[in-house]
């Protein structure tokens, strides 16, 4: 394997071993699980309270062969799926001297170094603020702490080995005064959103809260929050 050329961009991603499980282990599942259904259908075909009883029906009125052979194609392709979707929601994330870029599901975004003023990893989370102590963004991952850590810091950038604010979070209980206003109702739907496990409504949320100065951290179903300075241009009075 080639050396990377001193002061050249580090990549970090999922690494052979998940991509191996992904694409080589779910789809042996898929067929297990397919094969394993096949042979139980006409058993479950006679069960009066079993769902999908028309398609365990269906199974057991073909040939054994077909059946077997149907089922593990199906358990294969829809191990391929499970496999194909796990790839493209991996974050990439690549970090030289001027920026890093991020990369998700076919979409990217970049951050110039002389904004972000610490980096760290919340969690599984991995967090970039500004200046000001503001989210600059917060992106949920499996990468290694330590992968990541050493990417940051071999280019410069500013690692922390945790929240450098994580002290000044207060919880969330309605009608808090010290809130902006507009943010109790955001918060109260966003509390709605993370117990029911809504992630994309929970992340638009927080975008939205961010808009006001707000600042979130969540602890299990528990919300967290800070405030911070607005940029100078979304001051109330513009000045």
């Amino acid at each position: 394997m080639r050396a990377r050329e001193p002061g050249a961009a580090t990549v970090v991603g999922g690494d052979v071993g998940e991509l191996v499980v992904m694409w080589v282990g779910f789809p042996l599942l898929g067929a297990g699980a397919g094969w394993l259904l096949t042979l139980v259908s006409d058993w479950v075909a006679g069960l009066p309270w079993a769902p999908v009883q028309g398609w365990f029906e269906l199974v057991a009125g073909l040939p054994y062969h077909r059946a077997v052979a149907g089922g593990v194609t199906l358990g294969v392709l829809a191990g391929l799926l499970v496999a194909h979707v796990g790839t493209r929601e991996r974050l990439i994330v690549t970090v030289d001297r001027a920026g890093v870029r991020l990369h998700r599901d076919g979409a990217g975004r970049e951050l110039s170094r002389r904004s972000v003023a610490a980096a760290f990893t919340d969690r599984k989370d991995l967090v970039l603020l500004g200046a000001g102590g503001e989210e600059l963004t917060r992106e949920p991952s499996d990468l290694s702490r330590r992968r990541l850590r050493d990417a940051f810091q071999e280019h410069g950038w500013p690692w922390q080995d945790a929240d450098p604010h994580r002290d000044t979070y207060r919880r969330w209980v309605e009608g808090l005064p010290e809130l902006p206003p507009g943010a109790d109702p955001l918060l109260r739907a966003r509390q709605r959103a993370v117990e029911a496990n809504r992630g994309r409504d929970a992340r638009e949320l927080r975008g939205e809260l961010a808009r006001l100065g707000v600042v979130i951290r969540d602890d299990g179903k528990r919300q967290y929050w800070r405030r911070v300075p607005l940029p100078r241009e979304e001051t109330p009075d513009g000045r």
